[in-house]
């Protein structure tokens, strides 16, 4: 019987003992990173598929003794991707420490919504990282790494994909010639098609055939401070930035920044709703702008995209605001963003405005570029940012950089073959040197690119195969640095568009 006890003791002890090591050996398994040579460790490529020139360095590193480098070339974006069996209904995590401007990290192939993140500018390691979560029947995945057209060459290190390993049924591999959805565009620049205006564009009917948008600045950033009934009549829609993020998912509120209301001697809540009725009395529209550069909402899912049109709407009934526009350079999500755009719409939000910056509406595949698409029904104009951006790919294929003619012209013509309608595409632009970081153009070469869509003259070495007589206009940031600078842009722009056909 001491026996027995004894061997039952011994039976229990390696069972918990294995059973210990099956929990243990369970979760370091869910957190495995999946990818081979993650860190480059292994003096070769082995694992990954690139084009272009890709190579190991020893020097910069995130951690350890090597790291992946390539540059772009030409119209090759300098890709190195790996394909993972993963398994399925399953959440992960991808990340990868990056340097470099434009570098993008991202997944194909999740039976979900492929996703990616990039790093504008980085002279030091950034870490970039996002979420998937794969689709009902998905077995693998390709993740991938890539700079940008016309950029150096970026560094990669550290890349991590954590979840649980799938069963692969043959080797993966990688196809060379794949490219992410977010990076090229689909347009063709062959014989595009005569963009023409409907005859009741979106909005409220009151809108001239040509608008100058501008932005208002609700804070004191030493541009000339200004009330709501200073703007001069030449602005067309006055976009009030920003509104503000709240604790509740997805919505925002609205306050009159109190170092500004002090500089203007007193502005208070009432007189800023006065001021509203004026401008509009005058034929303004007033829009309430979301995001900016340190916007920091994020409409993701039904609740939060409920709560911003909810919150929105609110915001138009207790200040009388026209519409709304959005500018949240953080991303958006084009379906649940569209679904808060048409329920602010209809509930009487009738201005939808949009500021993507360039690499939002390089291709049809990109968030932005989708949400426009979805919404073109509703949609008011896209002003995209053609600043402080760095070189960009235009509709002919061919690299741009900011600063020129043919960078406005060549990559308006993205939006205006993507299916854009003319009379929904916007030039925007800085109004002085001071208003942005880089890509400011003086008002001439904003008119002559006006002019070059609409009637065919004043092209740089780019030209559009067909006119858009019906493209929309200009917009700047900001209204405020304009006044600092004399009302330069509005005065030329605004008599340049009275021009237009």
């Amino acid at each position: 019987m001491l026996k027995m006890k004894h061997a039952l003791v011994a039976l229990f002890s390696s069972l918990a003992l294995c059973l210990g090591l099956t929990l243990a050996l369970t979760g370091n398994a869910s957190a495995a990173n999946l990818l081979t040579n993650p860190g480059f460790e292994v003096g070769s490529l082995s694992g990954w598929s690139c084009t272009g020139g890709a190579s190991l360095v020893s020097s910069p590193v995130h951690s350890g003794s090597g790291a992946l480098t390539a540059a772009p070339a030409g119209q090759d974006k300098a890709q190195c991707s790996q394909t993972v069996s993963v398994k399925a209904s399953t959440e992960y995590t991808l990340s990868a420490w990056v340097q470099g401007s434009y570098t993008y990290l991202g997944v194909t192939g999740t039976g979900t919504t492929d996703t990616s993140t990039w790093t504008p500018t980085s002279g030091s390691w950034t870490q970039l990282s996002l979420k998937f979560k794969t689709g009902a029947s998905t077995s693998g995945v390709t993740i991938y790494l890539h700079g940008w057209y016309g950029q150096p060459a970026y560094f990669a290190d550290d890349v991590s994909l954590d979840g649980p390993g799938g069963t692969p049924t043959t080797t993966p591999t990688t196809p060379t010639t794949s490219s992410p959805t977010t990076s090229s565009p689909t347009t063709s620049t062959s014989n595009p098609p005569t963009t023409t205006t409907t005859s009741n564009p979106p909005g409220d009917g009151t809108l001239p055939k040509h608008v100058l948008t501008g932005y208002w600045h609700n804070f004191d950033n030493g541009a000339k401070a200004l009330k709501i009934a200073d703007v001069p009549k030449s602005y067309n829609i006055i976009a009030v930035s920003f509104a503000d993020a709240t604790t509740t998912p997805g919505a925002v509120s609205f306050t009159l920044d109190p170092g500004l209301a002090s500089k203007l001697g007193g502005y208070t809540d009432a007189q800023f709703k006065a001021d509203i009725k004026t401008v509009q009395a005058r034929g303004q529209k007033v829009i309430i702008s979301v995001g900016g550069q340190n916007g920091t909402i994020s409409v993701s899912d039904s609740n939060s995209a409920n709560n911003f049109a909810n919150s929105i709407k609110s915001l138009i009934s207790a200040y009388g605001f026209d519409g709304v526009d959005i500018d949240l350079e953080n991303g958006v999500n084009s379906t649940y963003m569209g679904q808060a755009l048409r329920s602010i719409y209809s509930g009487g939000g009738k201005i939808i405005t949009m500021a993507p910056q360039t690499i939002d509406m390089q291709s049809t595949g990109a968030e932005y570029f989708k949400l426009a698409l979805n919404i073109k029904d509703i949609l008011t104009i896209v002003n995209m940012q053609y600043y402080n951006s760095g070189s960009m790919l235009g509709c002919d294929q061919k690299v741009y950089s900011q600063g020129s003619i043919d960078f406005l012209t060549a990559l308006a013509c993205i939006q205006l073959q993507g299916g854009l309608r003319a009379d929904q595409v916007g030039l925007g632009l800085p109004a002085s040197g001071s208003a942005a970081g880089g890509g400011y153009q003086s008002p001439s070469n904003v008119n002559a690119a006006l002019n070059c869509l609409a009637k065919g003259t004043g092209c740089g070495g780019f030209k559009p195969s067909t006119t858009y007589p019906a493209i929309r206009g200009a917009m700047t940031w900001s209204i405020n640095w304009d006044a600092s600078n004399g009302y330069a842009f509005a005065n030329s722009v605004s008599a340049n568009l009275a021009t237009l056909p």
